[in-house]
């Protein structure tokens, strides 16, 4: 027998090799098997009435009033550095209530409730000890959702232009931001779900850096600041 037929034979794996690598490989893909299920199990979807469904409806609604109020300006102030801020809002705002209604799609919840708006954050008991409300209880009970403008002054900022636009979209966005920025601290103490928290604490850090942002633009185009 030639050499060249020893060594071919002494690299060549044999069936118990073989058979060895099979048991190795089909192991690992059991225990991957067995992470991911057990992975998935501990990551339930939140029920219906959970903090993170109702933060993620009413979140929503209240993004989508921002972005109302962002193109309401939009069409009408030659300002720059308001066209710019306006538009930062209006784009990062719709994609946030994008990852929420894809959320509320993910774990088979409907997109609204019967529950009234902010249910869920009464519900924090001592999660939401201390914590400052800008929004007091309505006769019913029930939390009105913090920072919304209403509808007349919705209607004198689709009515203003120029300067006047500018300033009134000011005054309507600080407390708009205050508000997002009390819900999103009460999703960020409530919630259970990891990326519902991420996002949540996204936005007070966003939102409070924006606030200021919001102030020191209206103090520089004459106020005045709304009351706190």
């Amino acid at each position: 027998m030639s050499e060249m037929d020893d060594d071919d034979r002494r690299v060549r794996p044999g069936p118990l090799v073989a058979m060895f690598l099979l048991i190795v490989v089909a192991a690992a893909a059991l225990a991957l098997w067995i992470g991911i299920s057990l992975g998935g199990a501990a990551a339930a979807a939140p029920a219906a009435d959970s903090v993170d469904a109702g933060f993620s409806r009413d979140m929503q609604t209240h993004h989508g009033q921002a972005v109302q109020m962002s193109m309401s300006v939009l069409e009408t102030s030659e300002d720059p550095d308001v066209r710019t801020l306006a538009r930062d809002i209006m784009l990062t705002q719709q994609q946030q209530a994008g990852q929420m209604h894809g959320w509320l799609t993910q774990w088979d919840l409907p997109q609204t409730s019967s529950s009234a708006p902010m249910a869920w954050m009464s519900t924090g008991g001592d999660d939401m000890a201390g914590m400052e409300h800008g929004s007091t209880q309505t006769p019913s009970g029930d939390l009105p959702m913090p920072g919304m403008a209403g509808a007349e002054d919705l209607a004198r900022l689709s009515a203003a232009t120029g300067s006047e636009a500018d300033r009134l979209y000011l005054q309507l966005m600080i407390p708009h931001h205050e508000g997002g920025v009390e819900m999103a601290q009460a999703a960020v103490a409530m919630a259970a779900d990891d990326d519902v928290r991420r996002l949540a604490q996204a936005i007070v850090d966003s939102q409070s850096a924006e606030l200021t942002v919001l102030r020191d633009m209206l103090a520089e185009r004459g106020g005045p600041l709304p009351s706190p």
